[in-house]
Parts: structure tokens; sequence; C-alpha cells
């Protein structure tokens, strides 16, 4: 099946849904990053709740949303970059990391993040980025991302996001997530009815490893109400947008004095991007000439 990102609103107009199956997407982040089962976990549920979030927040293709975890455990810092098209990218800073399982037997990633905080930035091609920051509430990812949109957005959100690895190779089985929100006058009934339909509700993962596809999780999420669903569906996608020249940028921008220490005592430079670990070299010749626009 592949990778797909699809959005409805209630006939009634009481809420509106995103359903995202990200399976090729997390895989090829778990390839990327020779990530262990766990990291895989947090890292593919933290790139879907981004896609989503970019498809319900972002309008142009210069607007950007950025979602930084810091936590205190093994896994360390894990980022996530995403577009209004859910081209999405994503950083953890110990992929190898490893935990037990939990006490009912499933991939301990809130463990694996530890307690810390949930940044969420938005680049809307203005003068300053909109931050908001919580604490995380289980470093579980999808109930860290529900707690800011109600802390952060006073959007009353639920939000599933699930990632099945092989314990065989890692390999992502199945990976994807859903987001509903309620639109201004929603009344009581449809909020408990949203609450038996999710309380009854398979895991996300569980749901695409049986074959449903992101249509078929929003009428099953959404069972007794009239949805409509959009035509145009995204392709979520794992896509770094480095370039040797943003890498000279960065070169750049550490500075005269520092630059020519770099020429004097190495001759040439490797940047390695952390999102995707393309390598670029500069060689002597190349950091002379950025040394003549390094300030």
């Amino acid at each position: 099946m592949s990778d797909t990102l699809v959005r409805g609103t209630s006939m009634d107009g009481s809420f509106r849904i995103f359903c995202a199956v990200t399976t090729e997407l997390v895989n090829k982040a778990r390839s990327i990053h020779s990530a262990s089962r766990v990291a895989s976990a947090a890292l593919g549920r933290l790139l879907t709740g981004a896609a989503i979030m970019g498809a319900a927040g972002l309008k142009q293709d210069t607007d950007s949303i950025t979602l930084q975890i810091h936590g205190n455990g093994p896994l360390g810092q894990l980022i996530a970059v995403t577009d209004c098209h859910s081209k999405v990218r994503g950083y953890v800073q110990n992929p190898k990391a490893e935990l037990p399982l939990n006490s009912a037997g499933k991939l301990d990633v809130g463990g694996a993040v530890g307690s810390g905080s949930l940044a969420v930035i938005r680049d809307l091609s203005m003068s300053k980025p909109y931050i908001g920051q919580i604490p995380l509430v289980s470093g579980e990812i999808a109930d860290d991302l529900t707690a800011y949109y109600a802390q952060s957005e006073q959007i009353p959100t639920a939000i599933a996001l699930g990632v099945l690895a092989s314990t065989k190779d890692n390999h992502i089985i199945a990976a994807g997530g859903y987001m509903i929100q309620l639109l201004p006058g929603a009344d009581d009934s449809v909020i408990d009815r949203l609450e038996q339909n999710l309380a009854h509700a398979k895991s996300v993962s569980k749901m695409i490893e049986s074959g449903m596809s992101a249509q078929d999780i929003i009428f099953e999420v959404t069972n007794g109400f009239s949805v409509l669903l959009e035509n145009k569906e995204a392709l979520p996608e794992y896509k770094c947008k480095c370039s040797k020249h943003k890498m000279e940028q960065a070169l750049i921008s550490i500075g005269k004095d520092e630059l020519k220490a770099i020429i004097d005592e190495q001759g040439k430079a490797e940047m390695c991007c952390h999102f995707c670990n393309n390598k670029y070299l500069f060689n002597k010749s190349e950091l002379e000439k950025l040394l003549k626009e390094a300030v």
C-alpha cells in the first residue's frame, strides 16, 4: 500500500480529520539512520505527526513546521520538519538506542524518550517564527502532540500514531496516524460519540497492517458520522532538502577566523547532513573562495 494522506470534514461541520499511511516514509527514515526498533518507532511517530500537522496547518510552499523533542531518555533529541505538502525529514540523536519491551509487551517509546519538552516551531515566512513549547506528557509522541494543541492552540484534538517494526530486521511493517480536531460549535454528543469510537478502535498500526487504507481508517473512527473527503490526496514522503549550496552557507556562517583555521589546519572540510547522512566535501580552493565571503 502506497503512502497517502487523506483529509475530510464532517458534514455537520463539527470536526475535521486527517489520516496518513506512512509505512514507506518511516522505513526510509529507519534505513537512513540505521535505527533500532524503538528509535524507529519514536522517530516514525514524530515524522507522521509532522506530516499530518503540515497538511493541517500550512498553506504556502515556503512554510514549515519543526517538531523538537528534548528528552532525558536514551534516544536524546528528536527532530522532524515538514512542509505544506507533507514532505518530511527527521533526526534522532541516538538511533542505536534500544530498551526492553514495556509492561504491556510493546515498544517502550515513552521510556526511550524520557521526560523533557516538546517545541513546535511554525515558520510562516514572517519576520519571526511562532514557537510553542510544553512539557512532555508521556513521551509517547501522540499524547504530547495532543497536549500541545490543547495547551498552546486551545484546539480540542485527538491524535493516534503507530509504527509496527519487524523483530527480525527492524523493517517497518506498518506506520501511520490520524488526527481529529473539533471545530467551533461542536456539541457534547459529537464528543461523546467520537470518544466511544476511539476507545473501541484498533491501534492505527494494526489497522494498516490488516490492509486498511487511510480512507478506511477515517470511516472506521468516525462511524456514525457523515464525512466528506477532499478529492486531493497528499503523498507524504521522506525528503531531505540539503544541498552543497546550503552547506556552503553553513561554512560561511561560522565566521572568517574559524574557517581560516580549518583551511590552515586541515586544508579541507567534510559536512554531513543529519537528516539524510549525505556528505559534502570541500577542498582547499573551495574553502578559500568561501573565506572571501565570510565575516
